[in-house]
């Protein structure tokens, strides 16, 4: 491999990536990461259907079913920027299984950085091929958990070495008691319970609702709170008629007065304050093999008692007392988990306490720190591969 120098004084980053104001998780995220870093751009995922406004940052589109678009955006970050922060998740790319993201990667001449945002347990022949070659074309890859980390080295052969664990960025939050919060959304004197997140199956509210009775029966003043607008892609599909089935659901149980759904996008304001609120935050996702949850990082933020079910994420986030963990598909087993977190105080401000002290390495700032941290290693003199045309084209 031909090494060239390259001089760096500050490092000029590009962020590739879905970005407000499209509403997702990664979208948020990026906003968030690219915001810690100092110098930077974004090169923003565009999909059809979305609005074409984006913040200054924003410098370049990749039109996500245009194939050209990605091999001219990445020859044109080769001329301005000093390395490429690469977010990858199937679905955000183009082609088949988001193929497209090789394309990018291929005409890339400066280094370039893959934070993976998913790593299937059990993927297709194709997922396997395109996730293999991204991380073995970029200098780096960052995943947000040590399982993650051990699934590349273990199923996909990836060196250890080229694997950097960086935690899942949360908002510096205060510990606050939620009884200061309650009345100013309208619900002083419930017990809280809450999941946030673009609606979609897959979340396994489904079992959060069916383990419901139970819970209202030992606290009466249980009331499940779902934040969040239905995901879009699920809007163009099928309308709401996932969240009607949720609703019907309910009552069928005869939990409406327990039940509210916030079926909106909620700005980060309007976020801080349902989790500030919450008693107990619940996970309840079917996919155990999930390696990274948002949703689950910011509630461990706030310092909020989290029960979850025993997806590999949670796991080893809530180890050592950070929280508990129910059964899967089970909902006695998680009405038990709730009504324990629930009907007592001390458990709750234990679990809630340790979940944000452990929390404190992921704060932004702290986040930040580490992927400026990379970013100059990968830039600094004489020890970063810079992309040859000859070297482009390997594997296209």
């Amino acid at each position: 491999m031909r090494i060239l120098e390259r001089s760096h004084s500050i490092v000029l980053t590009a962020f590739v990536s879905t970005y407000p104001p499209r509403r997702c998780g990664i979208a948020t995220f990026t906003h968030d990461l690219a915001a810690t870093t100092g110098r930077r751009e974004v090169v923003a995922l565009h999909a059809p259907e979305q609005a074409s406004s984006y913040p200054p940052e924003v410098h370049h589109r990749i039109r996500k079913d245009e194939r050209a678009d990605y091999t001219h955006t990445a020859r044109a970050l080769n001329d301005c920027v000093d390395i490429v922060s690469i977010q990858h998740e199937y679905g955000i790319w183009g082609g088949e299984d988001g193929a497209h993201v090789l394309d990018f990667v291929r005409a890339l001449r400066v280094p370039a950085v893959a934070t993976l945002h998913t790593v299937l347990q059990e993927p297709t022949a194709n997922q396997r091929s395109v996730l293999t070659e991204l991380v073995t074309s970029v200098d780096a890859t960052v995943v947000m958990s040590r399982s993650a980390a051990d699934l590349l080295t273990s199923a996909y052969g990836v060196e250890s070495r080229r694997v950097h664990v960086i935690p899942h960025g949360v908002p510096d939050l205060p510990l606050v008691d939620p009884v200061e919060i309650k009345p100013g959304l309208g619900v002083d004197g419930r017990d809280v319970i809450l999941s946030f997140g673009l609606l979609g199956p897959g979340k396994g509210y489904e079992l959060a609702i069916d383990a419901l009775p139970a819970v209202v029966t030992a606290n009466p003043g249980a009331l499940y709170v779902v934040v969040g607008a239905t995901h879009p892609d699920l809007i163009r599909a099928n309308g709401e008629a996932y969240r009607q089935t949720l609703v019907a659901q309910v009552k069928r149980l005869g939990m409406e007065n327990h039940v509210r759904f916030v079926d909106r996008f909620v700005g980060r304001v309007e976020l801080t304050h349902w989790l500030e609120a919450a008693d107990v935050f619940v996970t309840p996702y079917p996919n155990l093999d999930q390696i990274v949850s948002g949703t689950l990082s910011y509630a461990m933020g706030a310092g909020r008692a989290i029960v979850s079910t025993p997806y590999a994420y949670a796991t080893e986030l809530l180890a050592d007392g950070r929280g508990l963990l129910a059964p899967p598909g089970s909902p006695a087993g998680l009405a038990g988990a709730l009504n324990a977190v629930l009907s007592d105080d001390h458990l709750r401000a234990e679990i809630g306490r340790r979940a944000y002290d452990y929390s404190r390495r992921m704060v932004w700032s702290a986040v930040g720190t580490e992927y400026r941290n990379l970013f100059e290693q990968l830039t600094a003199s004489t020890s970063a591969p810079i992309r040859t045309p000859e070297l482009a084209a390997v594997g296209a």
